[in-house]
């Protein structure tokens, strides 16, 4: 029977953007509040590299920062990071030069009074303008190069929503001197080779190469693909996703810009290819450029030439010859459970979906807050809390594995096996079916969602449907679309369309002077 052992000590086993944004957390939140006792150790491994290609976020990232205390000027400087404004996706639904989508981090105009999707699709054919662009003003931000605020903007504060692109080695370097600095984690540079359990199950202490012993209340597993804890040591099952989602492999590449003030991008560019699409990030002085595919539809050297053939359409480069390519597997799906005994894992340990939204690091984030804020008082009451949290992360991941395959089943490709299967029944799931049947008959609507654990708003896969050609049969929803005023959010978004294009200053413009002036200060 579990017993009322205060949880007191907290080993975090791994670093990298997971390890140390879940420990720095944990360290934050109770430095501010009553429970002082509670200690943060953090045991990482000095001879396991990290993945290190994580470099998109989401807008939560914003405050996890200021959770962590820390400054957005400092951030921006240290971790090569840029600002980012959402997802433009190119040759997604035809192939054609001219097919191109945005999926923005703002909503639409006016979304919390009116649904301006039945509208839009009445009066389309006449306003010539895609969804994206004619209810919300951030794809012509990002069109334009723009910045989503000025250098006159506090730290955190835009004209725009936004999130970041950011070096992820740099960023983990960056994590580990703040949170062991300014937040008090113990830092122990060691080997895991043994785990020691009580008599109940429960970890009691990891053992090392190094002779070192660390003993603890709750174990956080961040040991990546390996899940040395949860996976090796509680044998709890992967379960795989390949069937749904079937990008399984990436190659990755750091390119540099052609001069050192070239434009900087201020979203992520998904390029579709024949059996996956090509990532093309925008950081500071490089950008991160890969290519995820099937390697059942296409083989490592057609891959390898799809990814070069991009690098030599978008930049001066002679291709990827003599660049590093860094081969990644991927391995699509996630843990039966995410928290058992007193020991729960984060990012990798607890699964991976292709990076198509940038899922992996708000899933860290997400995990690490809930950890955080509900940390269990002791040991008598942490499975109610390993409950809740499970219940809430099967959620979480089922939600994002539907949304990451609308975007491919939407797909209106034909020219590679690719894409026809991604269209196959049989490969979609039944929620996701559910919901398309929906809104066959209605635009989507958070109405539509009953969970308060939904990742993605009704508003993103109005971006994808819309996007994508999805259309829905207005017949019985004309009558109730207020067109008077669904006609003024349009026009209120085209006058704040040109203010913030003509206001906005380009990317790269302010991030010179945020190195050279720095943002005020919260």
């Amino acid at each position: 029977m579990a017993t009322a052992t205060p949880i007191t000590h907290i080993v975090v086993v791994g670093g990298g953007s997971a390890g140390w944004l879940t420990a720095g957390r944990i360290a934050a939140q109770h430095q501010c509040a009553t429970r002082k006792d509670i200690k943060v150790t953090l045991v990482e491994s000095p001879n396991v590299p990290i993945i290190g290609v994580g470099e998109g976020t989401w807008p939560t990232m914003r405050s996890t920062l200021i959770a962590l205390g820390i400054s957005e000027t400092t951030f921006i400087k240290e971790c090569d990071a840029t600002f980012k404004q959402g997802a433009k996706f190119a040759k997604w639904t035809t192939g054609e030069e001219s097919d191109f989508y945005y999926h923005p981090l703002m909503l639409p105009q006016g979304f919390s009074q009116t649904n301006l999707g039945p509208y839009w699709q009445m009066v389309a054919s006449e306003l010539n303008e895609s969804f994206s662009h004619a209810v919300c003003f951030q794809e012509a931000i990002c069109e334009a190069g723009c910045a989503p605020k000025s250098i006159r903007h506090a730290e955190f504060a835009g004209t725009a929503n936004y999130a970041y692109h950011l070096d992820a080695g740099k960023f983990t370097a960056f994590l580990t001197k703040h949170c062991t600095e300014k937040l008090g984690v113990h830092h122990v540079l060691a080997d895991v080779n043994r785990v020691e359990s009580n008599d109940n199950g429960d970890i009691k202490a990891l053992h090392t190469e190094q002779g070192i012993t660390v003993e603890g209340d709750l174990f956080v597993d961040c040991t990546g693909f390996k899940s040395m804890l949860l996976g090796e040591h509680y044998k709890v099952p992967f379960i795989p996703c390949d069937d749904v989602l079937f990008i399984d492999r990436a190659l990755a590449v750091h390119v540099p810009y052609d001069t050192p003030q070239s434009p900087i991008a201020s979203h992520t560019i998904s390029t579709a290819q024949d059996a996956g699409w090509v990532w093309d990030i925008g950081l500071q002085s490089r950008r991160g450029v890969g290519h995820v595919y099937s390697s059942r539809h296409q083989s490592k050297d057609e891959a390898y030439a799809r990814l070069d053939a991009y690098v030599r359409q978008t930049s001066s480069l002679n291709g990827i010859e003599g660049i590093n390519v860094k081969d990644i597997t991927i391995q699509s799906g996630h843990r039966q459970r995410f928290w058992q005994n007193n020991c729960v894992a984060v990012g990798l340990a607890a699964g991976f979906l292709e990076p198509l939204e940038a899922s992996a690091l708000v899933l860290v984030e997400l995990s690490a807050s809930m950890i955080a804020e509900q940390l269990p008082a002791n040991r008598a009451v942490m499975d109610i809390m390993a409950k809740r949290f499970n219940d809430t992360f099967s959620y979480r991941w089922q939600r994002i594995i539907d949304f990451l395959k609308l975007h491919y089943m939407l797909s209106k490709r034909e020219d590679s096996a690719f894409w026809r299967d991604n269209r196959d029944s049989h490969t979609i799931p039944d929620s996701l079916k559910e919901l398309l049947a929906l809104w066959q008959y209605h635009p989507p609507s958070d109405k539509d969602f009953t969970s308060n654990n939904e990742v993605f708003p009704a508003a993103s896969y109005q971006y994808v449907l819309y996007g994508m050609g999805f259309t829905s049969d207005l017949a019985t929803h004309q009558q109730w679309v207020n067109a008077d005023f669904a006609k003024q959010q349009l026009q209120q978004n085209r006058k704040a369309r040109t203010m913030a294009v003509e206001k906005l200053p380009k990317h790269r413009e302010l991030i010179n002077k945020i190195h050279q002036f720095g943002l005020q200060a919260v």
